[in-house]
């Protein structure tokens, strides 16, 4: 009889999560349930329930992981941008497919449609400290603080409005499946552009 590797709780917490990532990815938001994520990992029902409380605690950490996840990789590519080293896509393309390849529009939707009404706040949350990470924090940058957050509301809200909608929307007004990605694109050189004119 062969028994399994004593996992510390952080190393029990972090392989279900990876575990809840991918049958969200797989199967959609519906699949991460405490019985599949345990049965993937071959832990008990039980042991995640106590790590996690229930399926929606594990759904909620799920999008934070998520969430801190993709903006992290989001702060970087904005700082390579920044300095003249990565593109205004490259973010874009970070932030879309965050919300739809990674799943995490369809997770936060069905969070929200099964009743669990805190369920954006941990997205929210680190889009928040993301936003507060690459602000500039001279006193005299007010105005690009604001134009930064307000960008980062549209690229999120625009993000995940196309992971839910987005090809069949563009499809049937005879857009390119891309075209949301290419007018926040536009958007950020736009603002990018403003801000490195002199005055």
């Amino acid at each position: 009889m062969t028994s399994r590797k004593r996992l510390t709780p952080q190393e029990s917490r972090s392989s279900a999560l990876q575990a809840a990532r991918a049958l969200l990815i797989e199967a959609g938001p519906q699949s991460v349930t405490l019985k599949a994520v345990a049965g993937r990992i071959g832990r008990t029902h039980a042991n995640l329930l106590h790590h996690f409380g229930s399926a929606s605690g594990l759904q909620k950490e799920l999008a934070r992981h998520l969430a801190e996840t993709v903006c992290e990789t989001i702060k970087e590519a904005v700082r390579a941008s920044r300095a003249g080293l990565g593109a205004p896509r490259e973010v874009v393309d970070l932030a879309f497919d965050a919300f739809d390849k990674e799943g995490a529009g369809a997770l936060a939707s069905w969070m929200i449609l099964t009743g669990n009404e805190d369920a954006l706040s941990p997205i929210v949350e680190t889009i928040h400290q993301l936003v507060d990470d690459i602000a500039p924090d001279e006193p005299d940058a007010i105005i690009e603080v604001r134009r930064l957050r307000e960008e980062t509301l549209a690229l999120v809200l625009m993000a995940m409005g196309d992971a839910l909608i987005g090809s069949a929307l563009a499809r049937s007004l005879g857009l390119p499946e891309t075209a949301a990605r290419d007018r926040a694109q536009l958007m950020l050189e736009r603002s990018l552009e403003a801000i490195n004119q002199p005055g």
